[in-house]
């Protein structure tokens, strides 16, 4: 049959061909196509053949056709031919796809549809037919019938894309393509998780052909949508055994779905600046439905692996880490806009997401994170300032948004670094670069980082030994702090890597030498620190228990017998190389007697060799014989070379590391000892060391200032070399006098001839420093304030303060007398602390022992604390200054200064541990109740400490005028401020701190300045975290109106009584300027709002979805606006008409105001946008609109008028009285605060155009609550300008010999001119 078949389509006519297969049933047919293309015979020639005799134009040979086809299709499908064959009988049907009829196309069409439908499609081969069907389809010009309808075959084409969307190779218009991606991205959800990357691609292919905007956004609304969902699970109930997706292959969809978008961003650049432009828009609004989310970021970091688009990802990225991280602070400072905004999730967090999500492959993104990273700490890196110092604060308390955009950086690098080793080495030596390159400008960022990063993976590293030994190459050329905190960070990789060790040695060894002072020092800070870490066998293992590593991490030698004999050798070998440095200047001994403590302290060891070398230096300017004054050899400190007198042996600081060194051996070394043979020999040598401290105590008792040659006829001016040497000496006597008092004390166990002793010290001290700062003060000269730091440790201030001010033993009231009989020595304690504080303050660490361990620092902060609080508390000022009048401040004053500087250094060193400084606090000695002790919150200790400040504060208040201590006001208030920092914003304590603040501010009038700015600042920052101050404001604009009067003199104005604080000394400048600065706060935070409202809008009409929704859920945020800026504008309206003195207020003043019609604008702005979906506009909106322009617009022109005419006013003024030098500088001033005058007009006329645009639209006359503004259009009028030039050129022709009538006359013309 087939044989017959291919014969008779070989004749020239169909016609026999066409009758034998009309005499043929569909099942012979069917069956001989299918025996053919089984076999692999000639089925494609079969075919031919019968389309050869079945042809289109005849109805019975078309139906032929359409059978064969679906037929073949299903041939095709079934699997069970050759892949040739397939692909051949396929070739066939597509070329005679567009004989067939309309009808019978859609037919087609649709059997293909439902066949995808039900899947029966097995290999999808066929579908390579569809496109062909449907181009077919759409050059039918006429009408089909499809469904129960009639359409054209351009039209069915439409239908049946919408039904299938399968379009890549037909040929498709832009809204057929939209059509498509659309209905597409719908599947998403309805498809398998791995289905879906190949879908993308497609859809990536397509997007060439127009819609990139509509994909891009599509892809990254379902992936955010799907991370949202997965971390909400996974956060969820733990018991849930119902996740959606394993979280592995959602990461590894994730990486595939981005890596096909990089690669058709490569081939398509504009789908690149699309993907831009799309998430700048979601940043710039930052609102949470359409904000960056992990998917977005990831893609993004993925991108900055091509060129063209780098910088700008990365710039994308870093404004939208900062802007996030003002927005955070924005909302953290305001209760009213944490009422309104919902809580989001921040750029910062996702983008560590990202770096956590990388592990799953992700290597395309790990350049990105790593080069985001360092942008970010390089760009908000602490910042140096004018005097060399940086601005730095401790991590915990990085408030402002540019410390947390350079610590998320640096987590960002961290967390890099653990999770990707490819990438350790680049992110290592990037670190350690900028580390050398950059030793002018701060770095402690960079060697925090260091420090994490080695401690995290000290046998990692090894591998990278080799960068790291590169850096101490530039050690000498460093800064010496830059330096010190190299080695610190580097020190748990010495002990892992003998090459690296030997290596820092031999840097340290050259620089000893080197010719600049900062290298050698580097060098001794290098070689202490080796001594400190590497211990020897027998040393106390208390020794090492500040020891910043853990031991697992650096125990890597089996061998430590070995290890620990060796490092004795080393040690030794290091003490040879530092007694040199005892031959150089004396910063370099200085820092070695600073650091020996340190040493023996962990080196137990070396206590010996330490020890014998201050010996031996001691002698050199130690008397021996005990009859001679003074017992120490002051010439021999001091180098003279020519004229230049400067110090070389700082012998204070040598006999203050002797004297720790010795303590700290007495009470940890010998009761340790027990029987050793040894002992004897050591004692004796501790015994000399004992003996010397004694003798020079006795005798410098005895010494009188003479013996020093220092008394008050000595010289010490700062001009003469004799001055300068005498001023040294004078510090070092202070200096040995303080470390005996220190000695004195640790041995007296109270007895009283050693606290007579240490009273007699301290008077060689004080009248030293009385004769020099006598002198300082007539001299004028810089000495004056140059207070050398106290020698006195800050662990024996503690003790110091507790045995005077503390201690109630009965046997102690004796000899403690005779330190409590001396104000003076109390004073000095107390001035001590303070320094103390101060240096922590400024430094992040103290001087002396133990100076660099915060948990000992800490320690005595809350020793101190605790003395000078119950100090303050129980004698008050006012009861310790009627006493006795004394110069300088009272003790008193002292305490509460320095709890002042404690409270804040707290927060700034010590946040994690102000619970436990609180606890410290609690003088109450109950043991049994420390259990229940912890669980008193932060807020219920800090309100107990609150309510003792508020005491003495009434107290102060409701003294008179004429006693009130305005320095102890101004500390208290400073301490609340500080303390109600702590308190909970939402807690029952705060809002009881709030209403007492407020009740001091309505009800005392104090005419300090200081003390009022203070106060109000208080009050105002207690405020916004309960709710928004606008009425407060208006309460006090209403004050300062009532006091300052009217603009307009003939009005008289009721005076309100709101606020008690406002009087006529305190309302302006320094009221009326807070509150400005408040009312402008409040204005950010509005005009923040608004910015979020017309970008929620602007989304919302490109969706264009639930139009009749979009306005509902911002209706409190709008009605929330419009209320804040209704108050705020009765808060100008009664400002404005103030008479405010002219100068800063006034110009601020200008300045708020022209940022309220700003902020007006934008809010009409934004009723414009949404006029366009909702139609009208709210009731509330038109009376704000009525209210500025009944209260605001109008009075803000007299007040422009009643500036002007205080200018002129002065002007006139100062032409008469006043020289011309005079005058100028008051012309400035005018000129100055007339600057800010056209701005405002503009904004109210900008305000008053858009209103006429919102009327139009709306539909609501607005503009029939506005006044017409002032006409300021000009004209020339000649004849005026004539008489003007008339009289000039007469003044001239006079010579200045101008009667009093030309001057009169000449007065009137200028004003004209002006006008």
């Amino acid at each position: 049959m087939d044989q017959k078949i291919l014969s008779l389509a070989a004749e020239k006519t169909a016609d026999k061909l066409q009758e034998f297969l009309q005499t043929l049933r569909e099942d012979d047919l069917t069956n001989l196509l299918q025996n053919q293309a089984v076999k692999g015979k000639v089925a494609g020639a079969l075919l031919r053949a019968i389309f050869k005799g079945s042809p289109c134009c005849e109805e019975a040979g078309a139906l032929r056709r359409r059978k064969i086809y679906a037929y073949c299709i299903q041939l095709v499908e079934s699997g069970d031919l050759q892949k040739e064959i397939a692909s051949e009988i396929i070739g066939l049907l597509m070329l005679e796809a567009h004989h067939f009829p309309g009808p019978l196309l859609v037919e087609l069409a649709n059997e293909f549809i439902s066949a995808v439908r039900e899947g029966s499609l097995v290999n999808g081969k066929s579908l390579e037919l569809l496109p062909i069907i449907l181009t077919a389809l759409a050059t039918k010009k006429e009408n089909l019938a499809y469904g129960k309808g009639v359409l054209s075959g351009e039209e069915c084409k439409k239908q049946l894309i919408n039904i299938l969307c399968s379009g890549r190779d037909v040929p498709l218009t832009a809204e057929e393509v939209e059509f498509v991606v659309e209905k597409a991205l719908s599947m998403f959800s309805k498809m398998n998780l791995q289905e879906i990357p190949p879908l993308v691609y497609q859809l990536l292919v397509l997007s060439s052909k127009g819609s990139r905007k509509s994909v891009l956004e599509g892809i990254i609304a379902f992936f955010s949508a799907l991370d949202k969902q997965h971390n909400e699970e996974q956060t969820g109930d733990e018991l849930l055994d119902v996740v959606t997706v394993p979280s592995g292959e959602l990461r590894h969809v994730e990486g595939t779905i981005i890596l096909h978008i990089v690669f058709a961003i490569k081939l398509d650049y504009e789908l690149g600046r699309e993907l831009l432009k799309h998430l700048k828009v979601a940043g710039q609004q930052g609102d949470s439905n359409n904000n960056l989310s992990p998917f977005s970021i990831a893609l993004l970091l993925s991108v900055t692996r091509i060129q063209r688009f780098q910088d700008q990802v990365l710039d994308l990225l870093k404004t939208s880490v900062v802007k996030s991280f003002k927005d955070l602070q924005l909302l953290q400072g305001s209760k009213f806009l944490q009422n309104l905004v919902p809580h989001r999730s921040y750029v910062s967090t996702m983008i560590l997401e990202v770096v956590k999500n990388s592990v799953h492959s992700w290597d395309h993104v790990t350049q990105g994170l790593v080069e985001l990273g360092f942008i970010l700490m390089d760009s908000y890196g602490p910042k140096k300032v004018l005097d060399g110092k940086t601005i730095e604060t401790s991590p915990s308390l990085s408030r402002m948004p540019n410390q947390h955009a350079c610590k998320l950086g640096a987590n960002i690098l961290l967390e890099t670094f653990k999770i990707h080793e490819m990438i350790r080495q680049e992110i290592l030596e990037q670190v350690l670069n900028r580390v050398v390159t950059r030793a002018s400008s701060p770095i402690s960022h960079f060697l925090d980082l260091l420090s994490n990063i080695v401690m995290y993976a000290p046998l990692v590293l090894q591998s990278c030994s080799s960068k790291v030994t590169e850096a101490f190459d530039y050690l000498s050329f460093l800064p010496l702090q830059t330096v010190q905190r190299l080695l610190k960070a580097v020190q748990p990789l010495l002990k892992v890597s003998m090459s690296m060790r030997d290596s820092l040695i031999l840097v340290l060894r050259k620089a000893m030498f080197a010719n600049q002072l900062d290298a050698r020092k580097s060098a001794v800070a290098g070689f202490l620190l080796l001594l400190k870490n590497f211990k020897v066998l027998g040393s106390l293992s208390s020794s090492q228990c500040s020891q910043s590593l853990s031991f697992s991490q650096v125990h890597v030698d089996v061998h430590s017998h070995y290890n620990s004999v060796a490092n004795e050798t080393f040690c030794l070998e290091i003490m040879d190389s530092l007694r040199r440095c005892l031959s150089q200047q004396a910063d370099v001994r200085l820092m070695l007697y600073e650091g020996f403590y340190d040493v023996l302290r962990r080196n137990s060891q070396l206590a010996n060799s330490i020890m014998q070398t201050l010996l031996s230096q001691l002698k050199q300017f130690y008397e021996p014989k005990p009859d001679l004054l003074p017992p120490l050899k002051l010439e021999a400190c001091i180098l003279t070379q020519g004229d230049k007198i400067s110090l070389q042996e700082p012998l204070d600081y040598l006999l203050c590391c002797i004297q720790h060194c010795l303590a700290w051996y007495k009470n940890t070394v010998i009761p340790l000892q027990q029987g050793e043979e040894e002992e004897e020999e050591e004692e004796a040598f501790y015994q000399a060391l004992d003996d010397i401290l004694e003798s020079i105590t006795n005798r410098m008792i005895k010494s009188e200032l003479e013996d020093f040659e220092l008394d008050k006829s000595a010289d010490f001016s700062q001009s003469t070399s004799i001055g300068i040497k005498n001023n040294i000496c004078a510090f070092l006597v202070m200096g040995v006098c303080e470390v005996l008092i220190e000695y004195n004390f640790s041995i007296s166990n109270f007895s009283k001839n050693k606290f007579e002793d240490i009273l007699s010290l301290f008077m060689c001290y004080k009248k030293l420093s009385d004769i020099l700062n006598e002198k300082a003060g007539k001299a004028k000269t810089k000495m004056a304030n140059k207070t050398n730091d106290s020698l006195l440790s800050m662990k024996f201030v503690s003790s110091l303060l507790t045995v005077l001010f503390r201690d109630s033993i009965q046997s102690h009231q004796e000899s403690l007398s005779v330190l409590r009989s001396s104000s003076e020595f109390m004073r000095y304690a107390v001035n001590i602390a303070l320094q103390k504080v101060q240096q922590l303050k400024e430094t992040g660490h103290v001087s002396g022992p133990d100076g660099q361990n915060p948990d000992k620092i800490f320690q005595n902060l809350c020793d101190i604390t605790r003395v000078l609080l119950w100090r303050y508390t129980s004698i008050p000022t006012s009861v310790e200054e009627s006493g006795k009048k004394e110069k300088g401040k009272s003790i008193s004053l002292l305490c509460l200064e320095g709890l002042q500087k404690i409270f804040s250094a707290v927060q700034q060193f010590y946040q994690p541990k102000i619970q436990q400084f609180l606890r410290a606090l609690d003088v109450t000695d109950k043991e049994g109740e420390e259990r229940e002790d912890a669980d008193v919150s932060v807020t219920q200790r800090t309100a107990f400490q609150i309510r003792q400040f508020q005491r003495s504060l009434l107290n102060l208040l409701s003294s008179q005028e004429e006693d009130f201590n305005s320095k102890e006001a101004l500390l208290l208030v400073t301490v609340l401020t500080s303390l109600s920092k702590l308190l909970e914003p939402s807690s029952p304590q705060f809002v009881q701190m709030l209403s007492w603040t407020s009740k001091i501010c309505k009800e005392n009038s104090r005419e300090d300045a200081l003390f009022c700015k203070s106060l109000m600042n208080l009050l105002f920052s207690l405020h916004v975290l309960y709710k928004s101050p606008v009425i407060l404001l208006r309460d006090l604009s209403q004050d300062i109106h009532g006091h300052l009067g009217d603009i307009d003199q003939d009005v008289e104005v009721e005076k309100t009584n709101h606020f008690a604080i406002v009087n006529l000394r305190t309302a302006a400048p320094t009221i009326c300027l807070l509150v400005l600065s408040q009312a402008e706060k409040v204005l950010e935070e509005v005009d923040w709002l608004i910015t979020k409202l017309k970008g929620q809008v602007s989304q919302e009409t490109v969706s264009e979805e639930a139009s009749s929704q979009t306005t509902l859920p911002n209706q409190p945020v709008e009605k929330a606006i419009v209320m804040q800026l209704g108050t705020l504008l009765t808060f100008f309206h009664e400002l404005v008409q103030t008479a405010l003195p002219s100068g800063s207020c006034v110009d601020t003043l200008l300045k708020d105001l022209c940022k309220m019609y700003t902020t007006l604008t934008a809010l009409v702005r934004y009723y414009l946008q949404v006029c366009q979906s909702s139609g009208g506009i709210p009731k509330n909106m038109e009376k704000l609109v009525k209210l500025s322009g009944s209260h605001l617009t109008p009075v803000c022109y007299s007040f422009i008028s009643y500036v002007q005419n205080k200018s002129k006013s002065l002007n006139y003024t100062g032409e008469k009285k006043e020289k011309p030098a005079t005058v100028a500088t008051a012309m400035a001033r005018v000129l100055r605060e007339t600057k800010p005058i056209p701005n405002l007009i503009f904004a109210i006329e900008q305000y008053e155009k858009f209103l006429i645009h919102l009327s139009k639209r709306s539909k609501v006359n607005l503009m029939q609550h506005m006044k017409l503004s002032t006409s300021r259009d000009f004209k020339i009028k000649g004849n005026i300008l004539d008489m003007v030039l008339r009289e000039d050129g007469e003044d001239e022709n006079e010579e200045g010999t101008a009667s009093e009538h030309g001057e009169q006359n000449k007065e009137p013309a200028k004003k004209k001119r002006k006008k």
